[in-house]
């Protein structure tokens, strides 16, 4: 039994044991000999090699010259992005979820329908699981993981060393769109969360509060995988993204943001503006295609965990499910 619970009977599972994988960790998030994306996980307590979803499209988009020129042209924009998600809403793309849920590994008997049926592919993208599969922690001052995915931690955004490359970060007044508003977070406290396309897509609150209206800002739609992030960390800051003022009792105002990326159909929000939620509440879904979500703390309000810290401070990503223990409120 690990301290943040038991690991389920099947899950995406770790390509690589922690023995061949110390090796990999000279570079925390690609290897610079293999070129493999290395995370650790929380439940397992051992490091990973990501197995991605599209890996030789993605590598071929970001790492030669015909792709990059067909990311500047094509990838890139809107409505590729628009036209990837209506392929994956066609009724015949459900022959792909058996596959699917079988090379990676998913445990079906967590979703809240069978796999059969679902209508489409996308249908089965932004899939809602059992309550039983995402039990939210209970401790009155803990905070959650809004979503299932891979997350970096950053405690004092003044004293930033990098995400994912050391010395690089992005621009908080970008991300933002908002100057006072950057000021304001300028020493807060930052959880991103990536999401891959095996991950459960649907993202929640990690506290109580009463949440405002989704402000949503236009960008480019590039892909969130450290494979791109690597290359231009700026992307999470400029790529399509909603912000949400989420006003707490314990910890003041905490922005809750959704950031697109290549093939997501869009950001649809769940939840209604203005009425009260609680910790581990829906919040709304991503259509298909890898995404990311950030969270932002205002100064000195959390304490984030240890496992967390500890591999954030070398740019290696902590795999970790939604409703699980992200921090304290301090």
């Amino acid at each position: 039994m690990s301290t943040y619970g038991s690991i389920p009977a099947m899950r995406p599972p770790c390509y690589g044991s922690s023995r061949r994988n110390a090796a990999l960790l000279q570079s925390p998030v690609t290897n610079p000999d293999m070129d493999e994306i290395v995370y650790h996980d929380r439940y397992r307590n051992e490091s990973c090699i990501e197995k991605v979803y599209g890996d030789k499209a993605l590598r071929w988009t970001y790492g030669t010259i015909g792709g990059k020129l067909a990311l500047a042209g094509i990838v890139k924009r809107a409505w590729f992005s628009h036209w990837y998600g209506w392929r994956m809403d066609q009724a015949k793309t459900r022959e792909k979820i058996a596959p699917f849920i079988a090379e990676y590994g998913l445990d079906a008997d967590e979703f809240a329908r069978a796999p059969g049926e679902f209508a489409s592919f996308n249908e089965f993208f932004f899939r809602k699981l059992k309550p039983s599969a995402r039990p939210i922690d209970s401790q009155a001052n803990s905070i959650v993981f809004p979503a299932d995915g891979r997350h970096l931690c950053v405690p004092d955004l003044s004293k930033c060393e990098g995400l994912f490359v050391k010395g690089e970060m992005f621009d908080l007044e970008t991300l933002l769109d908002d100057p006072a508003l950057a000021r304001r977070y300028a020493s807060g406290s930052l959880l991103l969360s990536r999401l891959c396309p095996v991950d459960y897509h649907r993202f929640h609150f990690p506290v109580g509060g009463r949440p405002g209206p989704a402000r949503l800002i236009n960008g480019p739609l590039y892909s969130v995988n450290p494979i791109a992030l690597c290359q231009n960390i700026q992307i999470l800051a400029t790529n399509k993204r909603a912000i949400t003022v989420l006003k707490t009792e314990t910890l003041g105002e905490v922005l809750l943001l959704e950031i697109g990326a290549t093939c997501v159909g869009g950001i649809c929000q769940t939840y209604r503006e203005g009425e009260s939620v609680s910790k581990g509440d829906e919040k709304g879904y991503f259509r298909f295609g890898g995404s990311s979500t950030i969270t932002i703390f205002e100064p000195g309000r959390v304490v984030f965990d240890d496992d967390l810290q500890r591999n954030s401070a070398q740019q290696r990503e902590l795999y970790a499910r939604m409703g699980d223990h992200l921090g304290t409120i301090l």
